[in-house]
């Protein structure tokens, strides 16, 4: 005889799962995919109290901060050999927008940075785009590089060493590369984005893009533990995914933190639909499912992991947004636009500072790596680094010599 297939709970066993929540272990896998299925079903059934649960349990784990790392975006190389459904960044090289950073470029930007009172210097690059262009790679080669990551890491030492902490999301690096980057980057990232090896199908999300097999994302992010790098990872929302798929990308980086130990923040993105792109038509998810997923991270991840949201792709919804457990709004450049979302502009220091206060919450600079690294975790840093970093902050690990709205000093 069959086993019956395991009941989903109805909607008073979630609201009383969440309550427990709170107090108890992170939710289980049934509970989540319920609550995470009902959300996107029937929102108004569901919201309120997962806004509850996450908010009171994000207060117990970072009070009534929100953080904000003040930086210069820096698209190093806009090539890319993936071509994701969703994505406006990369680019042909015969396009007019095709653009490679020389060193002096990364140099003077830097410096305008550090005079504008960044600290970060974050630097976004397409996927090992030499192994899809030959003019690009010839072009790598006239300098004497093997590879992109061989010209970051010349690229990165440029802002390191004009007074920024650079940040790298690269795409897929190997154990190597991430080595030859971490004297010189304070933390690195790479977006899991997602665990679903379905959307990697013919006419998915990432049909076209071999670098965002989930097995390849995942083992970089291990092997980042491994090697002791505070590291970004992330979830994002509307691609094609299925609820059961974010849940189960969700508790993958639970795991993984589990693991290593080095999962620094974990950032719930939103599809944002691009001009020019397959995935142009589709709809963006709605606030109410976006605040219900960060809520729902909360209530997975616990009350110490750091949940980011881009206030940018959800301009309308930040009071919402706060509600949901969040504690950090990620990077806001004074200087640069998002050049992954450029149809999407970043708020005003002053603004985001006047809103989120509003909202009953206090707005807090930090650097690209989070205050708990800085000050607890010494063997995550070469001597270098560490030192650089607690010269420039407190004793608690924030940035000194800044404001977050106003003027820096």
């Amino acid at each position: 005889m069959e086993a019956s297939p395991p009941r989903s709970p109805g909607r008073a066993e979630l609201l009383e799962r969440l309550r427990k929540a709170v107090d108890a272990e992170p939710l289980e896998r049934a509970v989540a995919v319920a609550t995470m299925e009902l959300l996107e079903r029937e929102p108004g059934q569901i919201l309120e109290p997962l806004l509850e649960a996450a908010q009171e349990l994000g207060l117990r784990g970072h009070g009534r901060e929100i953080t904000v790392s003040r930086n210069v975006f820096i698209p190093l190389v806009n090539l890319c050999r993936d071509r994701c459904g969703y994505c406006a960044f990369a680019v042909e090289p015969k396009s007019p927008q095709a653009k490679t950073h020389s060193l002096a470029e990364v140099r003077e930007v830097s410096r305008k940075a550090l005079a504008a009172g960044c600290f970060e210097a974050l630097f976004c690059l397409g996927d090992k785009p030499e192994i899809a262009y030959r003019g690009y790679r010839a072009w790598l080669y006239e300098r004497d590089y093997a590879s992109t990551a061989e010209y970051l890491v010349d690229a990165c030492e440029v802002a390191y060493a004009e007074g920024l902490f650079p940040h790298t999301n690269a795409g897929i690096m190997s154990a190597e590369e991430m080595q030859a980057l971490r004297p010189s980057n304070a933390s690195m990232g790479l977006m899991l984005e997602t665990t679903s090896q379905r959307l990697r199908e013919r006419g998915e999300a990432h049909y076209y893009a071999p670098d965002k097999d989930p097995e390849k994302r995942l083992r970089m992010t291990r092997e980042a533990g491994q090697l002791k790098i505070p590291f970004t990872s992330g979830i994002l929302i509307g691609i094609g995914e299925t609820p059961a798929e974010r849940v189960d990308t969700l508790l993958a980086i639970r795991e993984l933190q589990a693991e290593g130990g080095h999962i620094q923040e974990v950032i719930v993105q939103n599809f944002h639909p691009k001009p020019g792109t397959p995935m142009a038509g589709l709809a963006a998810p709605s606030d109410e499912l976006m605040a219900g997923t960060v809520a729902l991270s909360r209530l997975l991840l616990g009350p110490s992991m750091n949940i980011q949201a881009p206030p940018n792709l959800s301009p309308t919804s930040l009071p919402l947004l706060v509600r949901s457990g969040l504690n950090d709004w990620g990077g806001v450049s004074p200087l640069t636009i998002d050049f992954i979302n450029p149809e999407a502009p970043w708020p005003e220091l002053a603004e985001l500072e006047e809103r989120t206060e509003a909202a009953g919450y206090v707005l807090r600079d930090r650097h690209c790596v989070y205050p708990e690294f800085i000050r607890e975790r010494p063997d995550f840093f070469e001597s270098e680094m560490l030192q650089r970093l607690r010269a420039a902050t407190d004793a608690a690990g924030y940035p000194l010599a800044a404001t977050t709205g106003g003027s820096q000093v």
